[in-house]
């Protein structure tokens, strides 16, 4: 079993989560309520991820985030190393890749709730900042809790988006996902069927905990 991959697969999944909370919510709030220009091609953006393969996306990824692009460029300059085949650069990798699954579930959570609940809201002389965490983020939470625990799985279990910018550095972007494979490389089964035990097992545990809150949280705004 290699612990070192496991934990750092789970720091990546928690960072991601830390980065794309406050985005699904600015994100999601703004695609249930607001009707602009280009709202349906912001939505495809969004979705681009779920429709391009992980090694495409991963490949202009890399692109973008080399030392030869502007942002590769510039982290160079500031931090002195590159972006890419670092876990920094996974973790922004990772966050752009996941967009789809902190958004929308959190925008379908804003969009379920009712209009005249934010109208009562703005009656009664709340602010918006006010009405957001007063009424619009209780109500919304089961989409946002579904949001951010999809967003943990799915990259405990991202392999190839990992590959193309991270590599496999041990204890640097060696994930659990590309321990697996090199295992399997290796015709080490009996360490990559332990792996992916521990994997399904934790990824498992993470939807029934994303059902049994939901359905909690639910309860009580019901009650």
């Amino acid at each position: 079993m290699d612990w070192t991959a496991l934990w750092l697969s789970l720091r990546l999944a928690l960072w991601t989560v830390a980065l794309l909370l406050p985005v699904s919510i600015a994100m999601g709030r703004l695609l249930a309520y607001r009707r602009f220009a280009g709202r349906g091609a912001v939505e495809a953006l969004v979705m681009l991820p779920l429709v391009l393969p992980p090694t495409v996306f991963g490949f202009y990824l890399l692109v973008a985030l080399g030392r030869g692009s502007p942002v590769g460029a510039l982290w160079q300059q500031l931090f002195g190393e590159q972006l890419v085949f670092s876990f920094t650069g996974l973790v922004v990798a990772s966050a752009v890749f996941n967009l789809p699954f902190a958004i929308q579930p959190a925008q379908r959570g804003f969009e379920a709730i009712p209009v005249e609940l934010r109208e009562a809201a703005a009656c009664s002389g709340l602010s918006p900042w006010q009405s957001l965490w007063r009424v619009e983020l209780p109500l919304a939470w089961p989409g946002l809790m579904t949001a951010m625990m999809l967003t943990f799985a799915h990259t405990l279990g991202e392999f190839g988006i990992v590959l193309m910018v991270g590599g496999s550095i041990p204890g640097e972007t060696r994930t659990i996902a590309i321990s697996i494979y090199d295992r399997v490389q290796a015709f080490d089964m009996g360490a990559a069927a332990t792996m992916s035990a521990v994997l399904v097992a934790i990824s498992l545990a993470t939807i029934a905990a994303t059902f049994a809150l939901s359905a909690r949280v639910g309860r009580r705004l019901g009650g």
